[in-house]
C-alpha cells in the first residue's frame, strides 16, 4: 500500500464549505458498523459464558473481561493516530485500516469459541477485541472527515442504526440456532456448545463483507480538498502552545510531577490492597491504572526535557494534556455511562441465570436456557437502539443534543435499576427497553457533539483517546465491582445492575454541563 504522509496542503485561496452527502452516502459510510457491532455483540453476549464453561468463577469475570477494554485504550489512539497521516490514492485514509482490522477480525471470531481451556480463550478475547478496534476506531473519524457540521448527528444516528441493528442480530443467533434450526445448546463440561460456535463463525464472515461494503461503496475527500474545506487547520494546535525548547522543558516537568504524584497514591492504594487482603481485581487499578500511567507521564516528562519531543509517544501525551475543553466535559459524562454499560455486559448473563433460572451449574439446561435469554434481552435493547436512532436528530433540532442525551441517559438507567426490582423474564425484556434509549444516544450523541470541537488535523487521534474514556470507567468497573459486590452484597450479582442504573442517571445529570460549541439549527 502506498501510504503517504500528510504534512502540509494547499491552503490558499478562500475555503469552501462542505459539500452535504445524500442519504445513501451516510447509508454506505456507515454500513460496516454492521458487521463490527456483530462482533462486539456476539463476544458481548457470549464471552461470559465461555469464560464460565471452561471453569471460570463468576467473581473473577470482571477482571478476565479487562482484555476488552485494555486493547481499545492501546490500539484505539495508535490506529487514529496513523490514519491522520495516511493517504493512499487507491484506498484512502481511513478505510485500509477498515479492512485490515475486518481480516484479523474474521479470523480470531473463527478460532475463539473453538478455545480449549481457559487461558487460550482469555488469550483470543485480546486478539479478538484488537482486530475490532483496529476496524472501528477510524470510522468515528470518517464521518468528521465526510459530513459537513450540519450532518454530523445524521451521520453518527446512522451508525448508531447499524450498531443496533448487528447487535440485535449477534444476540439472537444463539437463540435462532437452538429454537429453528435445532443445533445444540448443551455440551459436555468445559465444551464449548454449537450454538455459540455457529454464532461466531457467521458473524465472522458478516463482519468482513460488511466492512468490505463500506470500503468499496464510499469515498474520501483528498488531502488538497480537505485543506481547502472551511474550518480545515484553523484551530490552536498543541505546537502553537508549546513553540519552543525551554516550553517544552517545563512541560515536561508538569509530567514529572504529575507522573510522580500517580506513582506515589497508586503505590499507597497498592499497599493498602495487599495489606488489607482486598480483592486482587483492585490492583488493575491501583498498579496498571495509577503506576503505569504515572510512568509514562514521567517518561514524557523526560524525553521532552531531553529535547527528544518531536516524536509520536510524546506528542500523543502532549495532545491527551492540550484536548478541547467539550472533550474534557464529555469525558465525566462518559465514564458514568460506560461504567453503567460495562456493569451490565459483565453480570447480567449471572444475575439471569442465577436469579431468574435458579443455576449457577454452565451444564445445566436451565443455565443455557438463562443464558440465552440474557442474550436475547442485548438482542432488545439493541433492536430498541436502532429504531430510536432516528428519532435522535428529530429530538436534538427541536430540543438540543445535550438535552436528548440526558433524557435518553434517564431512561436508560432506570430501566437498568428495575431490573433488580423486577426478577423476571417479561421485566427483564422492559427494562432493555429503557437501556436501548440509553445505548443508542451514547454512541452517537457524544460523537456529534465531540466532532465539532475536535481539530480537522487530529480527529482520527482524538477520537481514539476519547475511548480512553470509554475504557478506564471499563477498568475501575472491572477492578471495583467485584469488590464492592463481595463486600456489601454478598457477592450478588444481579446489584451490579442496580448500581450500573444509578451511574447512568449522574450521567444524564452531567451531560447538561457540557458546552456543545458545533451546536446547529438544522441538524
Amino acid at each position: 500500500m502506498a501510504d503517504q504522509i500528510l504534512d502540509k496542503g494547499n491552503n490558499s485561496g478562500a475555503k469552501k464549505k462542505k459539500p452535504l452527502l445524500n442519504f445513501w452516502d451516510i447509508w454506505n459510510m456507515s454500513f460496516g458498523f454492521l458487521g463490527i457491532q456483530m462482533g462486539f455483540g456476539l463476544q458481548i453476549g457470549n464471552t461470559s459464558r465461555i469464560f464460565e464453561t471452561l471453569g471460570a468463577d463468576v467473581s473473577d469475570l470482571a477482571i478476565y473481561w479487562l482484555a476488552g477494554p485494555v486493547t481499545g485504550l492501546i490500539v484505539q489512539p495508535i490506529i487514529g493516530y496513523f490514519s491522520d497521516r495516511t493517504w493512499s490514492p487507491r484506498w484512502g485514509r481511513r478505510r485500509p485500516y477498515f479492512m485490515i482490522g475486518a481480516l484479523l477480525a474474521m479470523i480470531a471470531m473463527l478460532f475463539m469459541p473453538n478455545s480449549p481451556v481457559l487461558w487460550i480463550s482469555i488469550g483470543m478475547l485480546w486478539i479478538m477485541d484488537s482486530s475490532f478496534n483496529i476496524a472501528m476506531e477510524p470510522f468515528r473519524a470518517f464521518v468528521g472527515d465526510n459530513l459537513p457540521s450540519e450532518q454530523r448527528t445524521m451521520g453518527f444516528a446512522m451508525q448508531s442504526f447499524f450498531i443496533g441493528l448487528g447487535a440485535v442480530i449477534a444476540s439472537l443467533l444463539p437463540y435462532m440456532l437452538d429454537n429453528w434450526f435445532g443445533v445444540s445448546n448443551t455440551a459436555d463440561a468445559g465444551v464449548i456448545p454449537d450454538t455459540v460456535k455457529y454464532s461466531f463463525y457467521f458473524g465472522a464472515i458478516a463482519f468482513f463483507l460488511a466492512v468490505a461494503w463500506t470500503v468499496f461503496k464510499s469515498f474520501e475527500y483528498p488531502p488538497e480538498e480537505l485543506h481547502n474545506f472551511e474550518g480545515y487547520g484553523d484551530e490552536e494546535s498543541v505546537e502553537a502552545k508549546l513553540t519552543s525548547d525551554v516550553e517544552y522543558i517545563s512541560n515536561g516537568n508538569k509530567h514529572i510531577f504529575g507522573g510522580g504524584i500517580a506513582l506515589i497514591i497508586g503505590a499507597i492504594f497498592a499497599f493498602l490492597v495487599y495489606s488489607n487482603s482486598w480483592s486482587r481485581d483492585l490492583y488493575v487499578l491501583s498498579i496498571g491504572v495509577l503506576m503505569g500511567g504515572g510512568a509514562l507521564s514521567i517518561l514524557s516528562g523526560l524525553l521532552s526535557k531531553g529535547g527528544s519531543y518531536n516524536n509520536f509517544f510524546v506528542t500523543m501525551v502532549n495532545d491527551i494534556q492540550f484536548m478541547p475543553k467539550t472533550m474534557k466535559q464529555l469525558a465525566i459524562v462518559q465514564f458514568f455511562s460506560w461504567f453503567a454499560l460495562f456493569a451490565m455486559w459483565i453480570y447480567t448473563n449471572s444475575a439471569v441465570t442465577e436469579y431468574m433460572f435458579g443455576t449457577t451449574d454452565p451444564q445445566s439446561d436451565a443455565y443455557n436456557e438463562g443464558a440465552n435469554w440474557a442474550s436475547l434481552s442485548f438482542g432488545v435493547y439493541n433492536g430498541v437502539a436502532a429504531l430510536v436512532a432516528f428519532l435522535l436528530p428529530v429530538l436534538a433540532r427541536k430540543t438540543s443534543r445535550k438535552f436528548t442525551h440526558m433524557i435518553c441517559l434517564f431512561i436508560g438507567g432506570v430501566g437498568l435499576a428495575s431490573i433488580y426490582f423486577l426478577q423476571s423474564k417479561t421485566g427483564l425484556m422492559v427494562a432493555m427497553v429503557g437501556v436501548g434509549f440509553a445505548w443508542s444516544s451514547i454512541i452517537s450523541m457524544p460523537y456529534a457533539i465531540l466532532a465539532g470541537a475536535l481539530p480537522a488535523k487530529k480527529m482520527g487521534y482524538y477520537m481514539g483517546v476519547f475511548n480512553f474514556f470509554i475504557v478506564i470507567p471499563q477498568i475501575v468497573a472491572a477492578s471495583i465491582l467485584g469488590f464492592i459486590l463481595s463486600q456489601f452484597f454478598s457477592g450478588s450479582s444481579i446489584h451490579a445492575l442496580l448500581v450500573g442504573g444509578v451511574a447512568m442517571i449522574v450521567a444524564g445529570v452531567l451531560t447538561m454541563l457540557v458546552n456543545d460549541k458545533d451546536e446547529v439549527v438544522n441538524l
